[in-house]
């Protein structure tokens, strides 16, 4: 399984609603919460390009947020993503 990064804040439902879907795909991951950081929001941003969260990288992938990542589960690309 690829690493799995995901930058969050506490109180974003579209965080707790990625990681849920992740979590239910078994998928272990690594979450940056960027409440209060502005270190971590500024590098978020650089890589990313954007200023909402979640943002998600699944290795060198960039996702993007919760759409993403679920329309992928919904085009059934979501599970070859998690087992490379």
């Amino acid at each position: 399984m690829p690493e799995i990064l995901i930058y969050t804040t506490r109180i974003c439902p579209y965080c707790i609603m990625a990681k849920r879907l992740l979590d239910k795909k078994g998928a272990r991951y690594t979450e940056i919460n960027v409440d209060g950081n502005t270190e971590l929001r500024e590098e978020m941003m650089r890589k990313t390009k954007r200023r909402t969260v979640p943002q998600i990288y699944i290795g060198d992938l960039h996702v993007g947020g919760f759409d993403e990542l679920h329309t992928l589960d919904q085009q059934k690309k979501l599970d070859a993503l998690l087992a490379a």
